[in-house]
């Protein structure tokens, strides 16, 4: 398993959908995965500090899982099938037991960001989607997605969050 962490959300140009992208700590390895709206604007409120009146559904999580006595001690996105990416948050309580959760990368991420642990992905998963410098071939692929990743601003979310309030209310 490789750490990795959130480097931000994109919006995919072509088909408007959102896709978060994590990084290896030594930023040589991207990896980009296309979620839904609602999690890109859950991500995206934790990352630029929006706050809100009430819990999202990612706190609410949270506030179950510490009010039973775990906490968050990972999430690893281990399997990918047919673009589809699987993952897993394993809770531990003080007596050291430990649970796994099936999850959906997204919503994994959601959680993981909002009490900081760690984002494992394993080495199957970086090998089929990850954008990597490593290879001549991939080189320019990759810096013009790092480009495009470095040239967004919050203003660019603007309508991704506006239509994720709306579909709140």
């Amino acid at each position: 398993m490789i750490e990795m962490k959130v480097m931000g959300i994109a919006i995919d140009t072509a088909s408007g959908s959102p896709i978060i992208v994590l990084n290896d700590k030594d930023n040589r390895k991207a990896l980009p995965i296309w979620i839904g709206s609602a999690e890109a604007s859950a991500i995206i409120r934790k990352i630029e500090n929006i706050k809100v009146i009430r819990p999202m559904t990612h706190d609410l999580i949270i506030d179950i899982i510490e009010k039973t006595g775990y906490t968050v001690d990972r999430i690893e996105i281990n399997d990918v099938e047919k673009e589809t990416y699987f993952s897993t948050i394993y809770l531990t309580n003080e007596e050291g037991k430990e649970i796994s959760i099936d999850s959906r990368p997204s919503d994994a991420i959601a959680v993981a960001i909002r009490v900081d642990a760690p984002i494992f992905v394993s080495a199957k998963v970086l090998a089929d989607g990850c954008v990597s410098c490593d290879s001549e071939k991939d080189e320019a692929e990759t810096q013009e997605f790092r480009n495009f990743i470095q040239n967004i601003k919050p203003s660019d979310f603007e309508k991704l969050l506006r239509d994720d309030k709306q579909s709140d209310q």
